[in-house]
């Protein structure tokens, strides 16, 4: 595939110039954001930074076909920390720490999160799907904050819910029968992985991950404040799944690049089989109950996601909008950070457009190397 370059220019200018109507002052945002029907619910308990302007970073097959403001920047990219945390329940898997997603996560604890009859029939599977329907409390929020949340494209909201706000509560089903996106349940899930590593999650996700990736040492995965939990004797922070209420990744769009190639290759970087092999599929296998979801990861399962893009696309998504969007078949990975959502479609359509033939890129105007 080769890629016209005045094409490319236009479809980087088309990111750079849609900028999301999220203020700069991330904290700010948040803070105004916050839970109405219980305010102490949406107290920002971790960092917060105040971001930049749209940048980003286009690879084709490994090589940079595109960059557009800084890329260099280490960002909050708030619920891209999700997938993240699939990367590392699939080391897991791989290291024997976990036997089987469909094991009872509460084997596993070393707390007593999964001890009520409810709680104790989740498994690995139902977290990382984000139908677990976990009922508690962790540093400080309930389950119910997110109850009834809209996220999504369109807004969507988890199940048939008459209508009703978010937070507002509701009658828990049987874990692995509702979908929900929910932010507590979701650091439910990185505690119980670092329960298993036994030791803090930015550890291994440096060791394991972005160390073998080359990586830059810009990236920061920050715990909320009261986070903490004893291990063998060591108070240890727990790190959110995301920037709900501060907190999580900070990451730049070329790092982010750097990740979504190492899945798009399979887990395998130079040679070096980083991610288990198949985790990667696997991570891409739509969740019965939300087709356009794998484990942590959005699908375009029958262009539901994104219309505009191919079947065969997968994302990282968080906040603000932070974005990447890979597609295994095209052989592309796009970053796109601090875009306005709604013009996520044209700026797709934008960089497939630019593809103008068949034939393998050559090096011209491509940065040598790759990221």
């Amino acid at each position: 595939m080769v890629f016209d370059d005045a094409l490319l220019r236009e479809a980087a200018e088309t990111a750079r110039h849609a900028e999301t109507k999220w203020p700069r002052d991330l904290a700010k945002g948040l803070r105004s954001d916050a839970d109405l029907k219980e305010p102490r619910w949406g107290e920002i308990l971790g960092p917060t930074k105040a971001r930049g302007d749209p940048n980003g970073v286009a690879l084709h097959e490994g090589r940079v076909i595109a960059r557009w403001g800084d890329p260099e920047r280490a960002d909050m990219t708030f619920s891209v920390t999700k997938s993240f945390l699939a990367l590392l329940a699939g080391i897991a898997l791989g290291d024997g720490l976990i036997r089987s997603l469909d094991d009872l996560a509460g084997d596993y604890a070393l707390d007593d999160g999964f001890e009520s009859p409810h709680n104790r029939t989740i498994t690995w599977r139902h977290l990382l799907e984000q139908t677990s329907e976990w009922n508690g409390w962790l540093w400080g929020k309930p389950d119910q904050v997110d109850h009834h949340r809209a996220i999504g494209q369109a807004g969507t909201r988890s199940g048939d819910d008459g209508g009703a706000e978010k937070g507002e509560a509701r009658t828990l089903r049987a874990p692995g029968t509702f979908w929900e996106y929910n932010d507590v349940r979701v650091n439910r899930l990185s505690l119980s992985l670092m329960q298993v590593f036994r030791r803090p999650l930015p550890e291994v996700l440096r060791e394991r991950v972005m160390t073998p990736i080359g990586a830059s040492d810009t990236w920061v995965w920050h715990a909320y404040e009261n986070a903490r939990f004893e291990i063998d004797g060591v108070r240890m922070p727990s790190v959110p799944g995301g920037g709900h209420w501060g907190g999580g990744l900070f990451i730049s769009s070329e790092d982010l690049g750097r990740v979504g190639r190492l899945v798009q290759l399979g887990g395998v970087w130079e040679g070096r089989q980083v991610l288990p092999a198949g985790w990667a599929e696997q991570l891409r296998r739509p969740c019965a109950l939300n087709p356009t979801y794998g484990l942590m990861w959005w699908l375009n399962t029958d262009q539901q996601y994104l219309p505009e893009a191919p079947a065969s696309s997968y994302f990282m998504v968080g906040a603000g909008s932070n974005i990447v969007w890979l597609d295994d078949v095209l052989g592309l990975v796009v970053v796109m950070r601090w875009i306005n959502r709604r013009q996520l479609g044209a700026i797709v359509e934008g960089f497939l457009g630019a593809a103008v033939g068949d034939d393998l890129p050559s090096s011209e105007g491509v940065a040598s190397g790759g990221i």
